[in-house]
């Protein structure tokens, strides 16, 4: 991984979390293509605890290891070298950053009642963000979904598509459009809502080509829903803004967990090519499996650099970190998915068959391209930035230097 001082607690950490994986979790590993059931998950989330490695992000106070953002990628990506690592020590996508989230916008009593139960792997959570077209997808601003005032609370009404982690979820935060009310602004609100809310109801699955996410991708019908005060999460019309909090970490710590995986692919890649001969010589040997090899480095390094440099910033100027987590998000996501596919190149016919857990791979880290934001949203909105920087920084007094210089012969 890319060099930088750790604190000796996260080196100890990330040691102890790489053991744990290879030695304990990859034999439990479900057959390509299989969902982690629910014993096992219970019992390896015990072993990680009894081995002090569960919930890394999670402040001690809720029974986590309490490391500090800019530090989670060597632990996520060590957790990530297998597609179950992340859900067994309770770092996995959406709980992971319902939990950031809580943790920095939740009252005390909505720390009790949910962050706590939820960093200790006793429940699981999901987000209701993403609705059918024309609901809000990639633009969060087409949001349908809507709650209104009434005695004692609020009454929310939407449907939800590609609810992830629904499927046996305990709690929903769902984003409702919310009008201006009580000197709040109108705006988006997040809601906590029980999903034994009779008002909520999971409906139709979405079966898609990943399967490490717990609780599926679900439909979520929101009919006639009453939830009290206190089910607001942060204040009221700024769930838009909030939404930004969890969102920016997020998108990075997915970067982290499949960075993990694709060292994985990468380490099968390199056994393979190091013991198979082929043409009077180990594979390794030749130049077209060099190539592939040498690009496969040249992609894990880049990425593990942008995580790092993103995790740095979230640390210490969110702002910036959530626009760059934006950058990371979009190379990471196609870097990560190279390096699998080469993986598979590397190792032939048996690399697309469930003999190898390669092609599973593949399946996990394609989505990544759209879930988060698909990657020409995020193309779109980081040219935006570049632009209007640009424009500020000429403006502010930097010289413009986009306009071709005629030599006194009359040449450009």
């Amino acid at each position: 991984m890319t060099f930088m001082h750790f604190p000796p607690e996260v080196a100890e950490l990330r040691e102890r979390t790489r053991r744990f994986i290879r030695e304990t979790v990859i034999d439990a590993e479900s057959a390509p293509g299989e969902r982690l059931d629910q014993a096992t998950r219970d019992r390896l989330q015990a072993a990680a605890k009894e081995a002090g490695v569960f919930a890394p992000h999670v402040p001690k106070e809720y029974g986590g290891q309490g490391v500090a953002l800019a530090y989670w990628s060597p632990i996520l990506q060590e957790a990530g070298y297998s597609p179950i690592g992340p859900s067994v020590l309770n770092c996995m996508a959406p709980d992971e950053g319902n939990m950031h989230m809580l943790n920095l916008i939740a009252t005390e009593e909505q720390k009790k009642r949910y962050l706590a139960p939820l960093a200790a792997g006793d429940v699981r959570s999901c987000f209701g963000m993403t609705e059918p077209h024309p609901g809000a997808g990639s633009d969060p601003a087409a949001l349908q979904t809507k709650a209104v005032r009434t005695v004692g609370g609020w009454i929310i009404d939407g449907h939800k598509r590609f609810t992830s982690g629904a499927v046996g979820a305990a709690f929903c935060i769902v984003m409702a459009r919310t009008p201006a009310v009580d000197g709040s602004p109108a705006g988006a609100t997040m809601f906590l809502v029980d999903m034994n809310n009779p008002g909520i109801r999971v409906g139709e699955a979405i079966h898609t080509v990943d399967r490490a996410i717990d609780g599926g991708h679900p439909h979520l019908y929101i009919e006639n829903c009453f939830v009290p005060d206190e089910a607001v999460l942060g204040e009221v019309g700024l769930g838009f803004r909030y939404a930004q909090v969890r969102l920016g970490p997020a998108r990075l710590t997915h970067c982290m967990r499949w960075l993990g995986l694709a060292r994985r692919a990468h380490d099968i890649a390199l056994d393979r090519a190091g013991k198979r001969e082929l043409f009077g010589g180990p594979i390794d040997s030749l130049g077209l499996a060099q190539h592939l090899i040498a690009e496969s480095v040249i992609d894990i390094e880049t990425s593990d650099a942008i995580i790092t440099k993103t995790a740095a910033l979230l640390h210490s100027d969110p702002k910036a970190g959530s626009a760059m987590s934006s950058v990371a998000k979009v190379h990471c996501s196609e870097a990560i998915f190279r390096v699998v596919d080469r993986a598979i190149q590397i190792c032939g016919g048996d690399g697309v068959s469930d003999g190898l857990p390669l092609a599973q791979f593949l399946n996990e880290v394609r989505p990544f391209r759209i879930y988060d934001g698909p990657n020409e949203t995020h193309r779109w909105a980081i040219a935006r930035r570049a632009s209007a920087g640009r424009r500020a920084a000429v403006g502010a007094g930097e010289p413009y230097i986009g306009d071709a210089v005629v030599g006194r012969d009359g040449a450009a």
